[in-house]
């Protein structure tokens, strides 16, 4: 059973768009997934914009991978590194906890993400 970054049952990020490294809806990951995309982030425009400056235009659609493009309170599995980078430049995007693999903990510490907890109840 994949854990999330609270020790308990990994819950799914986003459907719609699907995301995850293996599109599942889950912040997964496997040796395959190089970049460690395990960061459910809930997507603002402050992020997006930032992320296409380092060269990552998550907003752009791309039809021949069926990818929408994101847009701001669009759920996206991010890079764990991409996260840690954004957050160093004061861009991090809220976190859904609950959806963020365990294995970010292992390049983000605990306490940042924490710093960026989404809720659910937040307008």
């Amino acid at each position: 059973m994949d854990k999330n970054v609270l020790g308990t049952a990994l819950k799914a990020c986003c459907y719609a768009p699907k995301t995850g490294f293996y599109r599942d809806g889950f912040c997964k990951t496997g040796p395959e997934d190089v970049g460690t995309h395990v960061v459910c982030a809930i997507m603002t425009e402050e992020f997006l914009v930032y992320t296409k400056s380092q060269g990552n235009d998550l907003s752009t659609p791309i039809k021949m991978y069926q990818f929408p493009g994101l847009k701001p309170g669009d759920k996206w599995c991010l890079c764990a590194s991409r996260w840690k980078q954004a957050y160093r430049a004061g861009k991090a995007p809220d976190v859904l906890l609950e959806a963020t693999h365990e294995k970010a903990l292992e390049i983000i510490d605990f306490e940042l993400l924490l710093e960026h907890k989404y809720s659910e109840d937040q307008p």
